[in-house]
């Protein structure tokens, strides 16, 4: 034994001492430091070796990544971005030549020299009457009143109207522009101006929810004659949590059949259930339509057998019984599966053994079989429930004006009105309430067991 080994205690055999050693990349004393067969020392190539490994495994997930960041989070950011982000009244962009000219500065600098609520005056109507020339030169009085359209129905013609006569506009200001249309004395009018002279705004948050700002800058709801979109939210989600409770009602029995059956008939059973992902949705809805139709198949077919007269067929289509049957036909292999996934592995002789210890069918179901059904139940209602709150071509085709969804009018307002930001609030909304969904599900039931397959 050393004199160093000695004063620590420890013998140079010490395996404790030995692991401490190499560990360190040092070798125990009396022995030639351990190194790799390039002559590096231990430690150092096991670094290496690691950082090698870690690089590797990046580049092999780097093109995931990349496709998750441009076709997933990107454009959910940009989403985010226009729902708040709107500046159309303070910024011309010329698409041709690229560049962007910033506007409305006259009538921009009164607004941050007056509290909300103060009426427009001479000298507001001065400020307008100097961005109108500004507008008329650049062509921008479109695309302006295109924004305050969007909280003020009516006022693109408005700004239009008003900046083909700017040149004509003199003091005093006030009365020159009332001369045009008396409309510019509208409080509201001055209120959404104010609100658009920022281009950071939740003025489309409001909309989302029937909400709007008031003359004084207070929210207040809208007008009933314009409350829409709860109402609509309401319905997407009580639709959405029927058509999930349907295809649980219908998928469950088939999942069962699917995991008992002997495997050749399971196998043709599951091709069934399967076919449908092989057909085109836009083929399936219309040939809900064909079948729904006051005309179609399935009324002829009652009217043949005598169950209703020919004139009080049942209407099935353009409504929401629609949307709700043709909607649960084509998300019902999205139950099917994630319970088939948690049927499987279960033993049959469990239920036989709850019946051996005196369960009847009923019970052996309920307090053994059915709990542990509950981790494909929770994925299937989960994944059925978030792909039917954003459907848009089934509701849009066999729904008509009563049977649309939320995702409809989003379509609307990104294809039709071009009220992105509008639009960008609604989908926002839906992705809010989806991850709280989400969230609840994890806290209820713990996302470690869904089973999706």
């Amino acid at each position: 034994m050393t004199d160093a080994a000695a004063s620590r205690g420890a013998s140079p055999l010490d395996p404790h001492a030995a692991v401490a050693a190499v560990g360190g990349g040092v070798a125990p004393t009396g022995t030639a430091p351990l190194r790799a067969a390039d002559g590096r020392p231990l430690k150092a190539a096991l670094q290496r070796a690691e950082r090698v490994n870690r690089r590797r495994a990046f580049l092999l997930v780097a093109p995931l990544l990349l496709f998750v960041l441009v076709t997933f989070l990107f454009p959910i950011g940009n989403l985010l971005k226009q729902s708040i982000w709107n500046d159309g009244f303070v910024v011309h962009e010329n698409f041709a030549t690229g560049t962007r000219t910033p506007i409305m500065q006259n009538l921009g600098g009164w607004f941050d020299a007056n509290p909300p609520g103060t009426p427009a005056n001479e000298e507001a109507f001065a400020a307008l009457a100097a961005d109108m020339a500004q507008l008329r030169e650049l062509r921008a009085q479109g695309s302006v009143g295109t924004r305050i359209n969007y909280e003020v129905p009516g006022t693109r013609s408005l700004f239009t109207k008003t900046a083909r006569r700017a040149d004509d506009l003199r003091p005093p200001f006030m009365e020159a522009i009332l001369d045009v249309d008396e409309d510019w004395a509208d409080p509201a009018l001055w209120a959404a101006m104010r609100g658009a002279s920022s281009p950071l705004t939740l003025n489309f948050y409001l909309a989302a929810v029937d909400l709007e700002r008031n003359a004084q800058g207070d929210i207040v709801p809208v007008n009933e004659n314009r409350a829409i979109y709860r109402d609509l939210f309401g319905k997407t989600l009580v639709l959405s949590l029927v058509i999930t409770g349907a295809t649980l009602l219908l998928g469950f029995p088939v999942a069962y059949l699917l995991a008992t059956l002997p495997l050749a008939k399971s196998n043709l059973l599951m091709i069934f259930v399967l076919l449908p992902f092989w057909t085109s949705l836009l083929v399936r809805t219309t040939s809900w339509i064909v079948l729904l139709q006051s005309q179609g198949v399935v009324n002829d077919g009652l009217v043949a057998a005598g169950i209703i007269g020919d004139g009080s067929r049942i209407q099935m289509m353009y409504n929401q019984m629609g949307t709700v049957i043709a909607m649960t036909h084509i998300l019902l292999p999205f139950m099917v599966l994630p319970l088939y996934s948690v049927m499987r592995p279960i033993d049959p002789s469990y239920m036989r053994a709850a019946r051996s210890l005196g369960a009847n069918s009923f019970t052996a179901f309920r307090r053994v079989y059915l709990p542990l059904t509950i981790p494909g139940i929770g994925a299937g209602a989960l994944l059925v429930f978030i792909l039917a709150v954003g459907y848009y071509i089934t509701p849009a085709l066999v729904g008509g004006a009563d049977g649309q969804l939320i995702s409809n009018l989003i379509a609307f307002h990104i294809l039709d009105s071009l009220n992105w930001s509008l639009g960008a609030a609604l989908a926002s909304l839906l992705l809010f309430g989806v991850l709280i969904l989400y969230w609840l599900y994890d806290r209820l039931v713990g996302i470690d067991n869904l089973k999706l397959g």
